[in-house]
């Protein structure tokens, strides 16, 4: 954008003449770093251009100009809060981006229903609302059922279940991804809602995406979907 001086600016011929847009309000604060709503240089110029070049027989109306000056402050006000919105974004993106880096290495409980079982043993943490009868399914990567189980469960939430691996029929099942069903009844025979999180190493974050991307067992989860950070990982 090009910059000119606020003494250059053109000249308003009457108090009724619009005020151009390219050069009168947006040129003048550029190259002083000076704004419309903080600079009274600015505003006197404007004043005693305007009046000097009035119609003699259509002189200025005052409480129009007063108009005109508080438009200019209310546009320049409004760009620089646009400014400073672009300013927050961009900080924030760059807190959550730092929050990322930090979960590297670090092993934490996620939303999810999928787990790696390692070993021949996959853990999964549930939400149960209230004392219930847990039906608990296991299915693996090609969605077969592998596992089910009937448990009671008190109410509470992050309480782990641990499966060995060994399917219904006595069949040892390979490590691997496999996937929690979990559905419950409480003591009046009322169907509830069980959620299923998981926990694995953070190994690597996407900065590239808003927000950053977790990859957790080759899945990826955002920062909001991070639980707890259960412990850091050895080497």
């Amino acid at each position: 954008m090009t910059t000119t001086n606020a003494a250059t600016a053109p000249a308003v011929v009457s108090g009724t003449t619009d005020i151009p847009k390219s050069s009168s309000s947006s040129t003048m604060s550029s190259s002083t770093g000076s704004t419309l709503a903080g600079n009274f240089q600015t505003f006197l110029t404007l004043l005693t251009t305007q009046l000097q070049n009035q119609n003699p027989l259509d002189p200025l109306d005052t409480n129009q100009f007063t108009q005109q000056l508080v438009q200019f402050a209310g546009v320049e006000q409004q760009l620089k809060t646009n400014d400073s919105l672009a300013q927050l974004v961009t900080l924030q993106q760059t807190t959550q981006a730092t929050q990322a880096l930090g979960f590297v290495g670090k092993t934490a409980l996620v939303d999810g229903s999928t787990a790696t079982m390692k070993n021949s043993s996959a853990t999964w943490h549930l939400n149960v609302p209230t004392d219930s009868t847990v039906d608990i399914t296991v299915a693996n990567a090609s969605g077969q059922t592998v596992f089910t189980g009937k448990y009671t469960a008190a109410a509470g939430t992050d309480i782990p279940f641990t499966w060995n691996g060994m399917g219904n029929d006595g069949t040892q099942w390979p490590d691997g991804k496999y996937t929690i069903s979990a559905t419950g009844k409480d003591v009046a025979n009322n169907n509830i809602g069980i959620a299923a999180q998981v926990q694995g190493v953070v190994s690597s974050v996407d900065l590239t995406q808003s927000p950053p991307l977790l990859t957790i067992d080759g899945a990826s989860y955002t920062l909001s979907q991070v639980k707890s950070i259960i412990a850091t990982s050895s080497n």
